[in-house]
């Protein structure tokens, strides 16, 4: 991968929200046909597991319409991983909170950690997957610089509350206020958890690493105590306050 391979990038605007691919390897033709995969994917994933869409699979076993064994393959791998995440977090990653059937803590995560393999299994091993600010990275942007992502700051506009940097394949998940309010719910109580503005979870594969920052961001107070016992991931947060913490193996990663 020298440093003058042109980048091939493509950005898709599906499930809600904008999907971006930045591929720094050389643009074959079969990297061409993953991308074209992986946008078909990302359409699958928004008409099967969308919360949004009355038609939704996810929708319609929801409202009790269909039953389990109606739903198509990707209905019972995100739900298993859903129960797998509120086993690792002691429930604080929950598919029910608000008394509606709602995988999208982890939906996403998966959908990009999934095109991500796609890409990959194609020969991008140096790309950027980026799902509405959730992030799967592979190696490197090029060979002589890391990838380098900016946190928007959550109560400053415009501003960055940190730069993450990254020489190995990762994932950075934030979940914040800033977009959609307080839409966080504890699931024990099913009110908004307003203890942070912005949490970002740096893990090694985005699926799980999502699933961890809304539970994080959902136990509140506890988060950080919770985050410190996690092997392999790291944390940054912003407070309402604006001040902010980090996990004590967060400054490897930093600018």
């Amino acid at each position: 991968m020298p440093d003058s391979t042109p980048a091939l990038r493509h950005v898709e605007h599906v499930m809600g929200t904008v999907f971006s691919f930045d591929i720094r390897d050389e643009p074959t033709p079969a990297i061409h046909d993953a991308v074209q995969g992986a946008v078909q994917l990302l359409h699958r994933v928004d008409a099967v597991l969308s919360t949004y869409r009355a038609d939704s699979y996810i929708s319609r076993l929801d409202r009790g319409e269909i039953r389990l064994g109606d739903c198509p393959p990707e209905v019972h791998e995100v739900l298993a991983l859903c129960a797998q995440a509120t086993r690792a977090t002691d429930g604080w990653f929950s598919t029910t909170s608000g008394g509606i059937l709602d995988p999208s803590g982890l939906v996403k995560g998966w959908a990009t950690e999934a095109a991500s393999l796609i890409l990959h299994a194609a020969g991008a091993h140096n790309a950027c997957v980026n799902g509405g600010g959730d992030l799967q990275l592979r190696s490197r942007a090029t060979t002589s610089s890391p990838w380098r992502v900016g946190i928007a700051h959550p109560l400053r506009p415009g501003e960055l509350a940190t730069v993450i940097t990254a020489d190995r394949t990762m994932a950075i998940a934030t979940s914040g206020t800033a977009e959609r309010g307080a839409h966080i719910l504890d699931p024990h109580t099913g009110t908004p958890s307003t203890e942070f503005a912005a949490l970002t979870v740096i893990g090694p594969t985005l699926t799980m690493t999502d699933a961890y920052a809304t539970a994080a961001f959902a136990r509140g107070t506890g988060g950080r105590d919770w985050l410190e016992t996690l092997d392999g991931y790291e944390a940054f947060a912003v407070m309402p306050n604006g001040r902010t913490w980090q996990t004590s193996g967060f400054s490897q990663y930093g600018a």
